[in-house]
């Protein structure tokens, strides 16, 4: 070999080097960042899955909370609870033991919680019960550092003493939206994202999928079939307000009671989606080797059943992984929903999918925008949960492509 030779030969040795370095720095790099994303929500997050509670005992052996234990079994019970001073006493026990200061920081929907533990375990009126109650979000905020310095001085004796503590809230994923950090829960905008999702592959799904099938097996070549193509391209890489516009502008327009509603919302993401599930579900399915096709046909299979029985169940996994990337941009769009009514405070979660809702992204997005620090914790916490239900459901997409991949 000749020396000039040997030269380009090591220069190219060289540049396979060189790429392949740039590659591994490339990966590394990218992992890098998602794990600096990864930790910073999670370090965030810790704090908002935990809510300031003042833990005292609340004793029913004095006998100052008369009610029959019956009444506990009703549907009226928290209300029986409530006739019969459950919230009295529990400011009474609050200011015994904590002082009046500290129990006037109660949260006033606090005794709900001990009437829920009376309601499971009517037995607890018959003894003394240790409560850990929420309290206002002055003295969380206090208790976080903010506030005037008397309230941060209640807090921090509070705290010596171990009656103002950092507790889990299991709340926040069963509740809905509320005015202040303490008392929000993520449970509404998570059920209305999932009856958004719904809606919205009940509809883009099918039809994306039919499309696809139409445009790859069934339509002519001919001009107007090459227009169609080019408007599915273009409306994959349109911008999602302009969708939430065109929902503005046609569904709400022919239901207009159904402002804010899964419903619209999910009629909405599906014209975002569709395009995304016809283009992938087209090169799904002409990547289907014609001998497949030439074999049904040769047996004596219609059209139709070489279609849907044969080249459809093939091209399935490629079409599913179109589903998932359309899919999950849907779930973390914003402004398409912003348009559409979305951005409602919504204090109770959606009944079904004509009921007013928002969806997690809003939900986010809407707390961001707060000024107390406590929004900030309650933010990162509501991001892990999309985070989570993100996951969850790729997750599942996966598994039914995998389930229905076939090789040949």
């Amino acid at each position: 070999m000749s020396d000039i030779a040997s030269s380009r030969l090591r220069r190219r040795y060289a540049a396979e080097r060189r790429f392949k370095a740039l590659g591994l720095a490339a990966v590394l790099f990218s992992g890098l960042v998602l794990a600096f994303l990864l930790v910073t929500m999670t370090a965030n997050a810790i704090g908002g899955f935990k809510r300031a509670e003042l833990v005292f005992p609340v004793d029913f052996r004095d006998g100052a909370l008369t009610v029959d234990p019956s009444q506990l079994q009703g549907p009226q019970a928290a209300q029986a609870l409530q006739g019969a001073g459950l919230a009295d006493v529990v400011a009474f026990a609050a200011a015994k033991h904590v002082g009046e200061q500290a129990a006037a920081e109660l949260d006033d929907t606090a005794w709900r919680e001990v009437a829920d533990k009376l309601i499971a375990d009517p037995a607890l009126l018959q003894g003394q019960v240790q409560v850990s109650l929420p309290v206002s979000d002055d003295l969380a905020a206090a208790a976080r550092g903010d506030g005037p310095q008397p309230m941060k001085d209640l807090a921090g004796r509070l705290q010596a003493d171990g009656k103002l503590v950092s507790a889990i809230d299991w709340g926040f994923l069963s509740r809905a939206d509320a005015t202040g950090p303490q008392d929000v829960g993520i449970w509404g905008a998570l059920k209305g994202s999932m009856l958004t999702m719904l809606v919205t592959l009940g509809l883009a799904f099918p039809i994306g999928v039919l499309a696809a099938v139409y445009l790859e097996e069934y339509a002519p070549r001919n001009r107007w079939t090459e227009l169609i193509e080019v408007s599915i391209n273009n409306l994959a890489a349109v911008p999602s307000i302009i969708f939430g516009l065109l929902g503005l502008a046609v569904f709400l327009t022919i239901f207009p009671n159904y402002r804010s509603a899964p419903l619209i919302g999910g009629m909405t993401l599906a014209l975002m989606t569709m395009p995304v599930i016809v283009i992938s579900g087209r090169n799904a399915i002409k990547a289907v080797p014609p001998s497949i096709r030439d074999a049904a046909l040769a047996v004596g299979a219609s059209r139709v059943q070489t279609v849907f029985h044969h080249v459809l169940p093939l091209a399935l996994p490629g079409i599913l992984t179109g589903t998932i990337i359309g899919m999950a941009r849907a779930l973390g769009e914003t402004a398409p929903l912003l348009m559409i009514g979305m951005r409602a405070f919504v204090a109770t979660p959606p009944e079904g999918f004509t009921s007013p809702a928002t969806v997690l992204p809003v939900q986010i997005f809407l707390w961001s925008d707060e000024i107390d620090r406590g929004f900030v914790e309650r933010t990162s916490a509501a991001i892990i949960v999309l985070l989570a239900f993100l996951l969850v459901m790729n997750g599942l997409a996966i598994y039914l492509r995998n389930r229905f991949e076939k090789r040949w």
